[in-house]
């Protein structure tokens, strides 16, 4: 089974308020979507639950779903934050369902031309 394929537009992402916007779009949250990390993280631990209601858009247990976010160097330097927190969060997530017995449903892919930190 091949992964449902969602491409996240980082580009629009410059701020908390866009990072939610463009989540909620891409993903299909609901109206009620809080626009905070706990509505997220929410959002995304039910991804494969379409009668939870959460997203529009569902991954299965067996194939999961792929946030593809494309080339992040320019979006990890403007947004380092944010992009922190789509790494952090993709991590709980699946650990959060583990805790529970459910499989990790959500993996990342992305690529940075050039490294994001300085070397010592």
């Amino acid at each position: 089974m091949k992964p449902t394929i969602v491409k996240i537009p980082v580009d629009e992402i410059v701020d908390w308020e866009s990072f939610h916007t463009v989540f909620a779009r891409e993903l299909g949250f609901p109206d009620f979507y809080g626009r905070n990390m706990n509505a997220y993280i929410d959002c995304l631990t039910s991804i494969d639950e379409p009668l939870d209601g959460l997203t529009k858009i569902h991954g299965t247990q067996e194939a999961g779903l792929l946030l593809d976010l494309g080339d992040c160097t320019e979006f990890a330097q403007r947004c380092p934050e944010q992009y922190e927190a789509i790494l952090d969060t993709a991590g709980f997530v699946n650990y959060r369902r583990m805790v529970i017995g459910e499989d990790p449903v959500i993996s990342l892919s992305f690529r940075n031309r050039k490294p994001l930190l300085a070397k010592p």
